[in-house]
């Protein structure tokens, strides 16, 4: 793949297929043909890895603008989930999927199983940590999820979120503010870069030592007030920004009622008027990455199919919210995924299944696959538990080898990635099949639109980009 190295050498790479306005403000399309087929590769390519800051930023800045002009967003999932609240629309669940690595490839195999299924409903995701460790900044993220829409000729709106936007306990004790401040950086970066949909994860603030159901929830709810009313004020203009509430860490024991009550009507009487949360994520039995066994397998889980029917219909009935999310679902078995529809699961969240799916495929390169290995026996042996096995220790720990393996994954061969993401698009057809998805796509015609939101040009080295030379 052609990569730049400074602004002039992106620019005349695009002269003959895009037109932009000097100011950026906006793009046309020369050919449609040549953007799709070879010129989309390119860009985001350079988005990801061109060595100039100054290109990568140009490059993630210029598919917004084509995505704005093909009309994929990004978008708010806001007014679905509110007439799935006010009962409406309902028995589906909507999958959102946590993107970490192969991410062109694999968000254009998403794209295609959507297609191929009709399919409207389904979010991109990427949590806080995952941002880190998969070196995938929000601008880099929303680019790459536009540019494979593009590339797979998507016609609809698409919806980024980000996923476990959290306010860390242990921090937040230490240093309230400095905590607080680096939650609502992330949160405005995030949204400048097209995220209209955003999980607040205060559940660590839960304080079980104290005496009251309410008084343990109490500074969970406070907190995601204070961001919810962030949000709120920074906002662009005609977009509701979905958010969503967690009662309980994904890991710990089981949601209840109580719990529930407490949180919502606490919160609810803190920010008065403005829009809350649209959902609520709550404990089910799940584990975030399942639980490996010694030999590298995944333990059996309990779920209690009877907290997300039970919370969801009380988040619908008395609170008017879609209803709650289930956390850390992929590696389920696959007999249990049509029960979430049928309880009125609002949404579930898929990761490490699909991180496994590419690691372990056969057309995944052993070369690699031994370096990833070697590597994180070197870097993160800290996080290794005595009584890890080798396999448990290193199943839980290559997540954190896909910002540093980034490169090398996007270079595999063409002929074997294009086997891995045949192998995630025909897991993805089943999904949607078992989550009720498929033929969605006009509840998002119907309450789902791309608000044509101005995209300022990067900021680089203080001072924002022009386009002199573009045209």
């Amino acid at each position: 793949m052609k990569e730049h190295a400074d602004k002039k050498a992106l620019l005349d790479s695009l002269k003959d297929v895009l037109k932009i306005e000097k100011d950026g403000s906006a793009i046309e399309i020369l050919n449609d043909k040549q953007l799709r087929s070879e010129l989309i590769d390119e860009i985001i390519w350079n988005a990801a890895f061109s060595p100039s800051e100054e290109v990568r930023g140009l490059a993630c800045f210029i598919v917004r603008l084509i995505g704005k002009k093909t009309g994929n967003g990004p978008a708010s999932i806001f007014d679905i989930y509110k007439a799935r609240g006010e009962g409406n629309i309902k028995g589906f669940t909507v999958p959102a999927i946590n993107v970490r690595g192969l991410s062109y490839d694999f968000a254009r195999a998403i794209f295609r199983a959507a297609k191929k299924d009709n399919v409207g409903l389904f979010i991109f995701e990427i949590a806080r940590s995952e941002s880190g460790y998969t070196g995938q900044k929000p601008a880099e993220f929303t680019a790459v999820m536009l540019a494979a829409a593009i590339k797979e000729n998507y016609p609809y709106p698409i919806f980024i979120q980000g996923d476990h936007y959290q306010v860390n306990g242990k921090k937040y004790k230490e240093d309230a503010a400095k905590e607080m401040k680096g939650a609502k950086d992330l949160i405005k970066e995030s949204i400048e870069a097209g995220y209209y949909n955003i999980d607040l994860d205060t559940s660590t603030l839960v304080d079980l030592s104290k005496k009251t159901i309410e008084e343990q929830q109490k500074l969970n709810y406070e907190i995601a007030a204070e961001l919810t009313k962030y949000i709120r004020s920074i906002e662009p203009k005609g977009i509701s920004i979905m958010l969503g509430g967690e009662i309980g860490e994904i890991g710990s024991a089981n949601s209840n009622e109580p719990e529930l009550r407490a949180y919502l009507g606490g919160y609810l009487n803190i920010i008065g008027n403005i829009p809350g949360i649209s959902k609520m994520a709550v404990q089910t039995g799940t584990t975030h990455g399942g639980v490996p066994l010694p030999d590298g397998t995944i333990a059996k889980v309990k779920l209690d199919f009877d907290v997300l029917d039970k919370l969801g219909q009380i988040c619908r009935k008395d609170y008017k919210i879609s209803g709650c999310v289930q956390h850390g679902a992929s590696t389920l078995p696959a007999d249990l995924f049509d029960k979430f529809a049928k309880v009125e699961t609002s949404e579930i969240h898929l990761a490490t299944e699909f991180q496994n799916m590419i690691m372990d495929h056969p057309a995944f390169p052993e070369k690699l696959k031994k370096e990833i290995h070697d590597w994180c026996i070197a870097n993160c042996a800290s996080e290794r538990k005595e009584t890890d096995t080798e396999l448990q220790f290193i199943y839980k720990a290559r997540k954190k080898a896909n910002g540093p393996f980034k490169k090398q994954m996007w270079s595999i061969p063409e002929a074997d990635r294009t086997k891995i993401a045949a192998s995630l698009e025909q897991k993805l057809s089943f999904l949607f099949d078992k989550l009720n998805v498929k033929n969605t796509v006009d509840i998002v015609k119907k309450y789902a639109k791309a608000v044509d939101v101005k995209v300022n040009p990067p900021v680089i080295g203080g001072k924002q980009e022009a386009f002199e030379g573009a045209d």
